[in-house]
């Protein structure tokens, strides 16, 4: 994640996800769209277990060329193992004419015309940081979908993209829209930094500005974060019966606030492509953020599964939106 990224500040709507709250009076209604009434909806359950062995498996500084190719090889391996065809995207880097690589794999769905929904997360860190939460975490929780929708119909196509090159400017997420074809996309959930919690009353921060009637202090929810004309795919995120929060403000509030756009989500935005971001807010929760200490043992297991089974849920939400 981009260190100048927030996000959280009006300008945005802001959906707060708790993980440990009142559940929804009706949690089985689907949101935003009409569903395809005759596919049964996946059943989903992450694997807590498999989602830290891929979180140690990835987190070593990924900012050289070097390390980055050798986290890009394990994650095709796993794709593959899940039952997918990942495919490479190589660009080049325009700021310092490297070539970065971006991770791409499409299961298609069974509805001619219904579109995708296009899951991703940027797999590369900051130099010298072990980048377990930034963003292993967030790359964990893709493989984890991947594998548990490889093989489950649904009427959506599912997309997995797997970006280069966040931390140096988006350059990897800002080359793939400009190269994709994205008239099929109907919505994009982007996952950064899912895995760490805090419960001391006043470890959570939020930016002063930010208008919210209750401010939580605790680290314990889910931040999810789009525009209010893409409301649809924040509604989703209510699927997994967890009380949720919004702040609908207009778009054209994002020329004052030109931070809001740096994390893999704003090159959707600037396509005109619907798309969230899932956070557990980052700097303002997270002491190790950007740090060496940003390692696997100051991740939140628990947290970060529940973390991972709310995005999860409402992916499929979406696909088998209409």
């Amino acid at each position: 994640m981009r260190r100048s990224f927030w996000l959280l500040a009006w300008g945005i709507a802001i959906a707060v996800v708790l993980l440990w709250g009142k559940p929804l009076a009706n949690p089985n209604r689907l949101l935003g769209a009409a569903s395809f009434a005759s596919m049964p909806r996946p059943v989903v359950k992450v694997d807590a277990e498999r989602l830290m062995a891929d979180v140690s498996a990835i987190a070593v500084p990924r900012q050289t060329a070097d390390a980055r190719a050798a986290a890009r090889a394990y994650l095709v391996r796993q794709l593959i193992e899940a039952g997918w065809v990942p495919q490479l995207q190589p660009y080049e880097n325009g700021d310092t004419g490297d070539t970065g690589v971006n991770l791409i794999a499409t299961r298609p769905g069974s509805r001619t015309g219904a579109g995708s929904i296009l899951v991703g997360a940027h797999y590369d860190s900051v130099a010298d940081s072990p980048g377990a939460d930034d963003n292993a975490s967030g790359v964990a929780a893709v493989l984890e979908i991947a594998r548990l929708l490889a093989n489950q119909p649904t009427p959506r196509t599912l997309q997995i993209a797997l970006f280069d090159q966040e931390e140096e400017g988006l350059v990897g997420s800002l080359a793939y829209t400009a190269a994709a074809d994205l008239s099929q996309l109907r919505g994009v959930v982007i996952l950064e930094m899912l895995g760490y919690a805090c419960n001391t009353p006043g470890c959570q921060k939020l930016p002063a500005r930010l208008p919210l009637p209750n401010r939580p202090d605790k680290g314990n929810f889910l931040a999810v974060i789009g525009l209010r004309e893409q409301s649809n795919l924040i509604d989703a995120f209510r699927r997994a019966a967890l009380p949720v929060m919004t702040l609908p403000v207009p778009t054209s509030a994002l020329r004052f606030v030109p931070d809001l756009l740096r994390s893999d989500h704003a090159p959707f935005w600037q396509a005109e492509v619907g798309a969230v971001m899932v956070t557990d807010t980052a700097n303002f929760r997270n002491p190790h953020y950007h740090q060496p200490s940003d390692t696997v043992d100051t991740l939140d297991p628990s947290f970060f599964a529940k973390a991972t089974q709310t995005a999860a849920d409402a992916v499929v939400t979406l696909l088998m939106e209409n």
